[in-house]
């Protein structure tokens, strides 16, 4: 295991601290954009193709997004980008799934935070792959630009980006420039973010860059003995005002990143980047939802108290707040006839979250027409979660988990042109990356329907490595048309070893069965393949047609009860059809992209409620290939600035998923707690949409002052791939509006904001035990909220 020492999470923070007096002491202010210019619609640059491209010269479906335009939307957080792009969902998970986040593009994707599992939605910093969810709620930390990649990218990002990629590219060392900002908030927020560029000498440049988060949970944890002394329920934690005990939510995150740019000859540059992240605060906060006193009694081992029904510990929809005491006691539990006695469980209520990297990235200019690319990356980190599944007095169901990960990765790339005028342009490469994965959990199931599993231990090693060649090929036959080929073949390994043991250590007596078949291996490859066909049918409207493939690898079931339940499952694998249109109209005043989108989705990987097939009377979560799916969708971005200083944003996208085959051992009519005709996967809305405006208002000094609103609406979506009333998120739209003063030379910025500015109660996300704890709990997003920020460039 990978551990990270205190001491080194304290000489970050204090890093951070240095990186901001270090940008105070610089000098010199930022020009002002012309004024023309600015009344223009700006251009993006991507590297989706490998090659750096104009967004609207790319046939891709891409929502490109600078960083300016993040902070001017007030987004912070990678989960907050997607609000304005058409059928993507990032989702910062709930407290069962620790520090991670969930992903789908055009409804593949993944929301499973174990590192066995596969993303779907590939995640990208500087071209370096993260493998896993956890640990991919990154800061937009000094940020160039970000890229949305929509439909399978099997060709150009390679396995487990089938739905699509987010890439995120960070400012490069310059030598000069930076900034220092901080802000204010409700709930005692306080952000402090600085950067700054130095020249070395006349060929080295470093960039540094820090921010520190802190700010109180908005939901409250209360101790229900406190709260109803007349229960006779004991006080079990110290209690604050009103019987709070803590709070849930909370954020104290720290990140740092330095980069070193070498210009070592005229033709050879060479990078190099080193990050550390520390987040170390209490679990997503979340609430009760729905219950049923019925399947989860809750028996206290007090005298004269018998049960707690859900109608007494659910707090009211519209509530932040929860009963969890993350605890369950020594002695006997009651559930009808059930009487078990076990260890004392309580873990500390907390998530923490240590994680480093280092990338070495160096780029040979061999000639005008060549030029070889290689990206060398480590990764690590070290996770701790606990979560109390029902967030009642004494937990129905309570575990906690300790993943460690290390990674390593090489590409290189080949990028050249052949022919006159460069008629032919081309990329051939090698992907290798090699990842360890230690999945250590404890879980408390005394009180939950598991067959009398009672308590456990796990301690869970995969290895996994992928090997890739592919290759991408624009061939440019004509002035204006020109057809993009793209192969790649990728060979995958995994081996998974299974530890189940008892609090004391010894072998469990019904789960360390699964200790006799280590290890259980999973070996795949696959092709993938992409024709693309694009016109330019004049200088402002280009189109586009492609036909593009994409897998989610496969794997070992990680979550098995019996050694029947460690099943293997193949991956999953997108055919995708697409045709779509650019165009930069009025002068570069409307900008209009739209695409429309058929895909063939097969041996689509979803966890099993149920599987008596396996096993009776045992819990199930093995992941199957359930079916396989038709979907179909369009989506539109359009922005505008008709006058000048206004600017103006929407984007809309609807998505028709439709299963065409169901595994009878997996759903349908013959498993009714398995997917069913009709139903959708999880976090897949049919419809989303966002508007933004904003106006510059010129000011006789010079500064100019900003007033922006933006509105985003995401439509029902269900958490589960088996929808139900028990994991559905209603319809809800969110409005944030932003008011920014910026003097005339840019030097200086204040900004005011108000986010979710109706004060809207919604869901993020919502966990289905309802089968197994009688309760299901959801994911509040936060509400209403201001904040100040000032900032100064440099």
């Amino acid at each position: 295991m990978i551990k990270v020492d205190k001491s080194v999470a304290a000489a970050v923070r204090g890093a951070v601290g240095a990186t901001l007096l270090g940008a105070l002491g610089m000098h010199g202010a930022v020009a002002a954009t012309p004024q023309g210019e600015q009344d223009l619609l700006e251009e993006v640059v991507v590297t989706a193709q490998f090659r750096e491209q104009s967004v609207q010269d790319t046939p891709l479906s891409i929502t490109a997004i600078s960083g300016d335009l993040l902070e001017s939307r007030s987004q912070t957080s990678l989960a907050e980008v997607t609000n304005q792009a058409p059928n993507v969902t990032l989702k910062p998970q709930g407290a069962a799934f620790g520090p991670a986040m969930g992903a789908s593009i055009r409804g593949v994707g993944q929301f499973d935070f174990n590192p066995a599992l596969e993303p779907g939605v590939g995640i990208y910093v500087d071209d370096v792959y993260y493998a896993t969810l956890t640990g991919s709620i990154l800061d937009l930390l000094d940020l160039e630009r970000v890229e949305i990649l929509r439909g399978p990218q099997g060709t150009l990002a390679g396995k487990n980006s089938i739905g699509g990629a987010v890439k995120l590219y960070s400012k490069k060392p310059t030598g000069e420039g930076g900034s220092i900002s901080g802000t204010y908030g409700s709930r005692d927020r306080i952000d402090l973010r600085a950067s700054g560029d130095f020249a070395l000498s006349d060929t080295l440049f470093m960039r540094v860059t820090g921010v520190s988060k802190r700010q109180r949970g908005h939901v409250d944890r209360i101790d229900y003995g406190c709260a109803f002394p007349s229960s006779g329920v004991p006080i079990l934690a110290p209690v604050l005002d009103d019987c709070v005990v803590g709070t849930m939510g909370d954020v104290d995150y720290t990140a740092l990143r330095a980069q070193l740019r070498w210009e070592a000859a005229s033709n050879l540059t060479i990078t190099g980047a080193i990050d550390f992240t520390d987040d170390n605060r209490t679990p997503a906060g979340s609430v009760i939802v729905q219950g049923d006193a019925v399947v989860n009694p809750n028996v206290q081992p007090v005298q004269g108290v018998t049960n707690l029904s859900t109608s007494v510990f659910a707090p009211p929809r519209g509530s932040y707040y929860n009963y969890a005491s993350f605890y369950q006691p020594r002695g006997t539990f009651v559930r009808g006839a059930t009487t078990t006695t076990a260890l004392e469980t309580r873990p500390p209520i907390n998530v923490k979250f240590t994680g480093w990297g280092a990338s070495f990235d160096a780029e040979w200019r061999l000639s005008d027409n060549l030029s070889l690319k290689a990206i060398s990356a480590y990764r690590a980190y070290d996770s701790f979660f606990s979560n109390d599944n029902d967030l009642s007095p004494l937990a129905s169901s309570l575990g906690f988990g300790d993943l460690s990960f290390h990674s390593f990765s090489q590409e290189v790339r080949l990028n050249g042109a052949a022919l006159e005028d460069n008629r032919i342009e081309y990329t051939l490469g090698v992907f290798y990356m090699d990842q360890k994965s230690i999945y250590a959990t404890t879980q408390d199931l005394r009180n939950s329907r598991t067959g009398g599993l009672t308590q456990f231990q796990g301690d869970d090693p995969v290895n996994a490595d992928t090997r890739a060649l592919f290759g991408h090929l624009a061939f440019h036959l004509t002035d204006d048309l020109t057809a993009n080929l793209g192969l790649r073949y990728t060979d995958e390994h995994k081996d998974y070893s299974f530890i189940r043991r008892t609090y004391a250590g010894a072998l469990h007596p019904q789960l360390g069965i699964l200790e006799a078949g280590n290890p259980r291996n999973y070996d795949g490859n696959n092709y993938d393949y992409r024709a693309n066909l694009q016109y330019a049918i004049s200088e402002d409207l280009m189109t586009y047609a492609q036909y593009a493939t994409g897998f989610k690898g496969g794997g070992v079931s990680p979550r098995p009860f019996s050694a029947a339940q460690a099943v293997p499952f193949n991956p999953e694998k997108l055919t995708s059809y697409e045709v779509g249109m650019k165009s930069d109209l009025l002068d570069r005043r409307l900008r209009v992209n739209a695409s429309l989108f058929f895909s063939k989705y097969k041996d689509l990987q979803l966890t099993l409620l149920s599987c008596p097939q396996f096993g009776a009377g045992l819990p199930c979560a093995v992941v199957a290939n359930a079916g396989n799916a038709e979907m179909k969708g369009a989506e539109l971005e359009v922005v505008a600035r008709p006058i000048a200083g206004l600017s103006l944003d929407a984007s809309f996208s609807v998505l028709d998923f439709k299963y065409t085959f169901l595994d009878p051992q997996a759903g349908g009519p013959t498993r009714p707690t398995g997917p069913q005709f009709g139903m959708r996967p999880a976090y897949v809305p049919k419809i989303k949409w966002s508007l933004g405006a904003q106006y510059s208002f010129n000011m006789p000094s010079g500064a100019t002052l900003t007033p922006r609103a933006d509105v985003s609406f995401q439509g029902e979506l269900f958490t589960n791939g088996f929808n139900s009333q028990f994991n559905r998120i209603n319809p809800y739209g969110v409005g944030n509006a932003r008011l920014t003063w910026r003097a005339a030379d840019e030097g200086w910025e204040v900004s005011a904001e108000v986010t979710n500015i109706t004060d809207k109660y919604f869901y993020l996300t919502r966990f289905d035990q309802f089968a197994q704890t009688g309760v299901t709990d959801g994911q509040p997003g936060r509400p209403r909220e201001y904040a100040l920020t000032v900032k100064r460039r440099f």
